[in-house]
C-alpha cells in the first residue's frame, strides 16, 4: 500500500517537473522578443546585425540620447489625453448596454444584439474610409482627438458589450427581484448590485480599451497628421527617414513605450485572468 502511494507521488513529481519545464519553454519564447529588443537598445548600430545575446557593451546612454528625439512625456500626454476619456466612456457605456442587453425587454433586442455579435466579423479596415469622411469632411474634425474618443461613446466596442452581457447573466435574476421588492430601482440595481458583481469584467473591458487604443498606430495615423498631437505609437516613427533608420535608438523608445501599458497589465492580470475564465458561467 505504501509503495503504490509513493510511486503515485513519484509519477505526479515527474509530471509536476515536464509540466514545469514545457511552461518555462513556452515563457522563454514569449518573453525572448522583448529580451531581444531590450539587447538591441544596448548596442550600437554596426553590433545590432550580429545574433549576440548580450551586448559587447551595455550602452544605457542611447536612452538619454532617444528621448532627445522621443520625447516621451509629451507623447504619453498626448497619448493619455486619448486614453482616459476612451477607457471611462467605453468602460461606462459597455456596462449599460451590456445592462439593456441582459436585462431589459424591449421590441427588437435579440435582433439589435445580433447585429451587435455580426459587427465582430466586419474588418475595421473595412470602415476606415467612410468613417474619415464622416469625421473629416462633414464634421470638420481634422486636427483633434475626437474621431477617436467619440466612437467610445457607442458601448466601447462589440465584444466588450458582450462580455459584460455574458457576466450580468450569470447573476441570478433574484437578487434583482429581491431588490425591486425592497423598492429599488432599475438604476439602484444596477450600481449596487450588479456593477460589484461584474467587478472584473467591468476591469477587463477598460483594459482591453486600454491595450487597444495604446497600440493602435492605423487610426492614428489617419487622423492625428501634427507632431505636436502625436501619441507614442507615432512618435516611434520619428527614427525612420529616408537617410535609414537609427535602430538602436529606436529599441530604446520601443523600450520606453513599452513600460506604462506593461504596468497596466500587471496590476490588471488578476482581473484580466478572471474575467477571462468566467465569461457566461452560471454561478
Amino acid at each position: 500500500m505504501r509503495g503504490g502511494i509513493q510511486s503515485k507521488k513519484r509519477k505526479e513529481a515527474v509530471a509536476n517537473g515536464i509540466t514545469l519545464i514545457l511552461i518555462s519553454m513556452f515563457a522563454a519564447m514569449v518573453l525572448f522578443p522583448l529580451w531581444w529588443i531590450f539587447r538591441s537598445s544596448l548596442m550600437t548600430n554596426a553590433e545590432l546585425g550580429s545574433l549576440n545575446f548580450l551586448p559587447s557593451r551595455w550602452l544605457f546612454g542611447n536612452y538619454p540620447e532617444a528621448l532627445k528625439i522621443f520625447t516621451f512625456f509629451e507623447y504619453f500626454r498626448n497619448t493619455m489625453t486619448i486614453v482616459v476619456p476612451c477607457v471611462i466612456f467605453g468602460t461606462v457605456t459597455a456596462v449599460m448596454c451590456g445592462y439593456s442587453f441582459a436585462r431589459l425587454y424591449f421590441r427588437g433586442r435579440n435582433f439589435v444584439f445580433g447585429l451587435c455579435i455580426a459587427s465582430l466579423l466586419l474588418p475595421a479596415i473595412v470602415t476606415l474610409i467612410p468613417l474619415y469622411i464622416m469625421w473629416i469632411r462633414f464634421l470638420g474634425m481634422s486636427g483633434t482627438y475626437w474621431p477617436l474618443i467619440l466612437p467610445y461613446l457607442t458601448g466601447g466596442g462589440a465584444f466588450n458589450i458582450f462580455l459584460v452581457r455574458q457576466f450580468i447573466m450569470s447573476v441570478p435574476r433574484e437578487l434583482d427581484e429581491a431588490a425591486k421588492i425592497d423598492g429599488a430601482g432599475r438604476v439602484r440595481i444596477l450600481l449596487q448590485i450588479l456593477v460589484p458583481s461584474i467587478r472584473p469584467a467591468i476591469i477587463v473591458v477598460a483594459l482591453f480599451i486600454f491595450i487597444g487604443i495604446w497600440n493602435d498606430v492605423l487610426q492614428q495615423t489617419v487622423y492625428i497628421s501634427k507632431p505636436e498631437l502625436y501619441t507614442i505609437a507615432l512618435g516611434l516613427k520619428r527614427f525612420t527617414g529616408s537617410y535609414g533608420t537609427d535602430w538602436k535608438l529606436a529599441m530604446a523608445s520601443t523600450c520606453l513605450s513599452i513600460v506604462p501599458g506593461l504596468l497596466v497589465y500587471l496590476v490588471c492580470q488578476k482581473y484580466f485572468v478572471e474575467g477571462i475564465v468566467m465569461t457566461g458561467m452560471k454561478n
